[in-house]
């Protein structure tokens, strides 16, 4: 049965000569990555690891580490360098690493009696060292950390055999192949990274990874694209609103795929002429994404998000009520994935693993805790997750039915609206915008335009006007970011 590692050495037996891999310092062809995977294989601390943590720059010598891990039969825990360090601490402690690859640079920053293995940029791919394939379809891959209800962590265990079941998903929809270049953009503790490298490796194409700083900055960004034939990009909706706004994009981009949160038709009004865009939903726990829709042809809902498709090649969801009763198409109820791509669950015994349901020989279904419902068509609509409703003046409020609204105002390029309690322990809203028009913005007529949808109760108490959003290192807005607004409280 297939590994990631086979699915590789089949490329490297494929295209030897052809690009792999190539970020500002050097590039390396399938048969030299290959090399570099196996010298650092050498170097490993100990025969037979179960996990290695990964905390390094994103580079040439980050992905043949990662492979590395992957040719010995181990699983990785990546990390990006920027983390808190607590957070690092407590993702590589319970997964009870062997030993952790870093930089020097960083090394030191996480003593914790942790057994450090430096790779260096321009670490050398020697020719005379072979190290045998230990990789195995149920084994795990990796171990992807995720932000818990309980208020830690918790980290996904993915297999082999996940992310050779969404690899095939993902070539049946795209058809990447030799020839193709996909931008590394994501960080590597999101699932977005897992496209980004796996679906280009195990197909022939090449991985394109730019610096930090040219990835800060939309122009220069465009500018590496465009001089790197750039074909492919997945990321976050943000992203792409950023590149609508632009006259143009790169010509050399084929495929935009959004994911991670909802595609607004405004984030992508002009970037449809010029390119295929897709929606994509799916969580962690099923190895990326769990269904596409293609933007293009398609439509927006009244909010003003598009749907999130139908399922990926080898994927079943089905929208269940609170007994686990499938709903008739246009009921609204949670929906429930089926598959290949579901994960083995959470490392350690996380109270959230009751969301996995085994069904037998070997099949098991994720919960994901996201209400949808079948539209007509066939497709699915996301509306929220489960646990998002507050009570105010007695009433159930869903915070994200009103930023849905608030987001098809034209005055708004972007907005979120959360919720929080005063000492008395009543719930209120309060609205983050970035205006579309600063200078011309009109709070009132935005006030005006969400009482015509919105009963008193729920239009937020307070609005904020912000020149940007704060965006975590996964790309999402971060919300505990935000300024909080208190609330006069008096006796």
């Amino acid at each position: 049965m297939e590994t990631i590692y086979s699915l590789f050495k089949l490329q490297v037996n494929t295209c030897p000569d052809t690009l792999a891999v190539m970020d500002d310092h050097r590039q390396l062809t399938f048969a030299q990555l290959d090399q570099l995977i196996d010298t650092i294989a050498s170097k490993f601390l100990n025969n037979h690891p179960k996990f290695i943590g990964i905390v390094m720059d994103h580079s040439v010598e980050m992905i043949a580490s990662i492979l590395a891990v992957i040719k010995v039969g181990a699983a990785y825990i990546p990390a990006e360098p920027s983390f808190p360090i607590e957070r690092i601490r407590y993702m590589m402690k319970e997964c009870d690493i062997d030993f952790l690859i870093t930089q020097r640079k960083y090394a030191a920053g996480i003593d914790d009696g942790f057994r450090k293995l430096l790779i260096e940029q321009g670490q050398e791919c020697r020719t005379d060292i072979y190290i045998d394939d230990m990789s195995e379809p149920e084994g795990l891959a990796y171990v992807l950390y995720t932000s818990g209800t309980s208020g830690e962590p918790k980290g996904v265990c993915v297999s082999n055999h996940n992310v050779c079941h969404y690899v095939h998903a993902f070539q049946n929809e795209f058809h990447p192949k030799e020839g193709d270049r996909m931008l590394q953009y994501s960080v590597c503790s999101f699932d977005i990274f897992v496209e980004e490298m796996y679906t280009t490796l195990l197909s022939g194409a090449a991985l394109c990874i730019p610096s930090e700083k040219t990835k800060a900055d939309i122009p220069t960004l465009m500018n590496y694209i465009e001089s790197n034939g750039i074909t492919e990009l997945s990321g976050f909706p943000y992203l792409l609103l950023e590149m609508n706004k632009l006259e143009r994009i790169p010509a050399s981009l084929r495929l935009l795929i959004s994911g991670g949160d909802v595609l607004r038709k405004k984030y992508v009004t002009h970037l449809l002429s010029q390119v295929l865009v897709y929606n994509t939903y799916g969580p962690s726990e099923t190895t990326v994404c769990a269904s596409y829709y293609r933007c293009n042809d398609g439509y927006a809902l009244d909010d003003g998000t598009y749907p999130i498709g139908k399922p990926v090649s080898g994927v079943e969801i089905t929208i269940q009520d609170e007994n686990g009763k499938v709903v008739k198409d246009g009921e609204t109820g949670e929906i429930c994935i089926y598959g290949d791509g579901v994960s083995q669950g959470y490392i350690g015994n996380k109270p959230e693993q009751e969301n996995f349901i085994e069904l037998g020989k070997g099949q098991r279904m994720y919960k994901s805790g996201d209400l949808g419902y079948i539209l007509p068509d066939g497709n699915i609509a996301f509306l929220r997750r489960k646990d998002k409703q507050v009570m105010i003046l007695g009433k159930r409020v869903e915070c994200d039915e009103v930023e849905n609204l608030l987001n098809t105002c034209k005055e708004v390029e972007k907005g979120v609206v959360c919720a929080y309690t005063d000492r008395n322990q009543l719930s209120y809203l309060v609205a983050y915008i970035v205006p579309r028009d600063e200078d011309n913005f009109d709070y009132h007529e935005l006030r005006r335009k969400l009482s015509r949808y919105l009963t008193p109760f729920m239009i937020p108490e307070f609005f904020v006007k912000m020149s940007s959003l704060p965006i975590t290192a996964n790309g999402k807005v971060d919300r505990k970011a935000l300024p909080v607004v208190l609330k006069e409280w008096k006796i």
